[in-house]
């Protein structure tokens, strides 16, 4: 698959990676092309330019950017990005941990707002890079789960695919609308981590416990 990331930090460079080595054909894409080459060679990408460049060149693109710069990005690449899938995984959560978008639209749905043409999934915003870069993430012999929000069923195929390539397992998580949740439990679960400092897989029983004991 032609893959273009726009972006040239953590989160482009450990998907980025994953996808190569999947042997995925990835393109770079920066506001910054110096650092986009330096990403592209580091992790064997096929090419490196633009955001422009990383969105006519990928059948499915990822925007790996701060969520404040998202919609200013992809605004600009209407005519790029029409009719093709472009992954969202940033999370909107600001100091104290808060959801930036708590009352209105989610970020993904903002996203599909700012760029009507593509088609918007939202994906890998659940965990920190560092988590992308294990090969695979698996724990406890149970592979990483990734929820996966959009509309388009082509899309959504085209996502799951590469949640599988990192050796991860697709969760179905309902339409774009229903993104914003998948956002407000990032910054639940970045607040339990980083701010409590505690296990907060702990939070949820397993499936076959979730209406109590047997």
């Amino acid at each position: 698959m032609r893959i273009g990331i726009i972006g040239t930090g953590n989160m482009a460079d450990a998907l980025g990676a994953q996808w190569v080595r999947a042997g995925h054909d990835v393109v770079i894409g920066g506001r910054d092309e110096g650092r986009a080459a330096a990403l592209a060679e580091r992790i064997g990408a096929a090419g490196h330019g633009t955001p422009r460049t990383a969105a006519e060149f990928g059948d499915a693109v990822l925007l790996a950017v701060p969520y404040e710069a998202g919609g200013g990005i992809v605004g600009g690449l209407q005519e790029e990005l029409l009719g093709r899938v472009l992954i969202d995984c940033s999370n909107a959560v600001g100091p104290g941990f808060v959801l930036l978008t708590e009352g209105g639209p989610g970020a993904a749905r903002r996203l599909a707002d700012a760029v009507p043409g593509a088609h918007v999934v939202k994906a890998f915003n659940l965990c920190h890079e560092g988590v992308w870069r294990m090969e695979p993430p698996v724990f406890d012999g149970r592979a990483l789960a990734v929820p996966v929000c959009g509309d388009d069923q082509g899309a959504l195929d085209v996502v799951r695919e590469l949640v599988k390539d990192i050796g991860c397992e697709p969760f179905a998580a309902g339409g774009l609308d229903r993104a914003g949740l998948v956002e407000a439990t990032a910054a639940l679960l970045i607040g339990l981590w980083v701010g409590e400092g505690v296990d907060a897989q702990a939070i949820a029983p397993p499936l076959a416990y979730a209406t109590g004991g047997r």
